[in-house]
């Protein structure tokens, strides 16, 4: 197939709990929604661009029940023909992806084998695609990586102390939030005019790391060989002593999935505060149990930022994204606190209405608020493949393709 084709793009980004999709025009988003699913219930609310919010409860007894409903809306509202491509957040890429590719059926392949590297996230990164590939045959289909940004880290930022054969076999680190850092970073520089040379920008949500940059390109980051590795997340451990793992198989004898359940979804603020892996809630406890999660998710990244201004040589300014780096301001005051050491000074006034800037003009280190957007950059990855349609049925790739 070959000819022009419209320009709208369908973003698709799915998590386990919520999935968010936009469409864009040459104007820019035309159409978002996102769906919040509670177990058999769903919340559904779509925004488009021309006209009134639409907002449903809405039946979902499955996630892929949920995703089926969403696209029944998002292809009510655009008209299939008009899609020209739909861009997938794929979280893992392994060593084979570095780029957005274009899907084909050897792409979706080798991403399968990759669902045991990001449990929490592929399986319905996936699931999606399959499901845009069936309502949508006509479009094309391109994934988009959150490990593909860190990229250009050196090769000892991303190695293990481990034999070489694991090391070439893919056992390495990967890092991941990339869409999110793609994103800030760009805004970043739209907001100063001029990218800092040294940056960490704090990614802080149920998933949380940090990712230092040298002139906007990624160099370190916290998140490692899966996306349990780094801080202290929502449900998730953070860096933990392997030992521990060993510890739990031999002597407690816990299976590998109870473990996996155990540190993916047990863990985190959840697991130290027994109350809730949201941060908010915490925030207004008074049980000094969610006192001691919060103490803990700040003096983890506090250390962890650290770390990173070493692989930076300094450091120049600090960016805070995502629910809890957008919305929290006492977590960014407490881990500000602990970075004063290099300069950092806030304006707590700025702080408490989220930025952008949030330090004062004589810090040395200046620090910002900046949301991220994933969606904007799927969209814009995605729609680098068009405005025509490939014309074999493989229709190209930007990246590595494995056999």
């Amino acid at each position: 197939m070959s000819g022009s084709v419209s320009a709208t793009t369908l973003v698709i980004n799915a998590g386990s709990s919520s999935i968010k999709a936009a469409a864009y025009d040459d104007h820019g988003p035309c159409l978002q929604a996102h769906v919040d699913i509670r177990d058999d219930a769903a919340r559904l609310v779509v925004r488009p661009r021309d006209g009134n919010e639409i907002a449903a409860q809405i039946f979902a007894p499955s996630w892929q029940a949920a995703l089926d409903l969403l696209f029944d809306h998002l292809l009510a509202m655009i008209a299939p023909p008009s899609i020209a491509a739909v861009g997938h957040r794929i979280v893992h890429g392994g060593t084979y992806f570095t780029a957005p590719t274009a899907v084909t059926p050897a792409v979706l392949a080798t991403l399968d084998t990759l669902v045991s590297l990001a449990p929490l996230h592929q399986p319905q990164g996936l699931a999606a695609l399959r499901t845009a590939l069936a309502r949508l045959p006509e479009a094309l289909q391109v994934a988009c990586f959150d490990t593909a940004f860190h990229h250009t880290c050196p090769s000892e930022a991303m190695r293990f102390a481990i034999p070489r054969a694991l090391h070439d076999a893919g056992i390495r680190r990967y890092g991941f939030h990339g869409l999110s850092y793609e994103s800030v970073t760009a805004r970043l520089q739209a907001v100063t005019g001029r990218l800092p040379e040294r940056a960490i920008i704090a990614h802080l949500g149920a998933g949380a790391s940090l990712c230092a940059l040298r002139d906007g390109r990624s160099i370190a980051t916290t998140m490692g060989f899966t996306p349990l590795d780094g801080l202290v997340m929502a449900t998730r451990c953070g860096s933990l002593d392997p030992g521990v793992v060993l510890h739990l198989a031999e002597q407690l004898g816990m299976p590998v999935a109870a473990i996996d359940t155990l540190l993916s979804r047990e863990s985190g603020l959840l697991g130290v505060s027994g109350i809730s892996g949201d941060m908010r809630r915490l925030l207004t406890s008074d049980d000094p149990q969610a006192a001691e999660a919060i103490t803990l998710f700040c003096y983890r990244a506090v250390r962890e930022f650290g770390s990173l201004v070493a692989a930076l040589g300094g450091l120049d300014a600090v960016v805070f994204t995502a629910g809890i780096g957008e919305q929290a301001a006492p977590i960014r005051s407490r881990i500000a606190a602990g970075l004063a050491w290099l300069g950092l000074e806030i304006d707590e006034a700025a702080n408490a209405t989220h930025g952008p800037r949030i330090s004062p003009p004589e810090s040395r280190v200046s620090a910002w608020v900046i949301p991220t957007d994933e969606q904007s950059v799927i969209a814009r990855q995605a729609r680098a493949f068009t405005p025509r349609r490939p014309s074999g049925p493989d229709r190209g790739t930007r990246s590595q393709t494995p056999p």
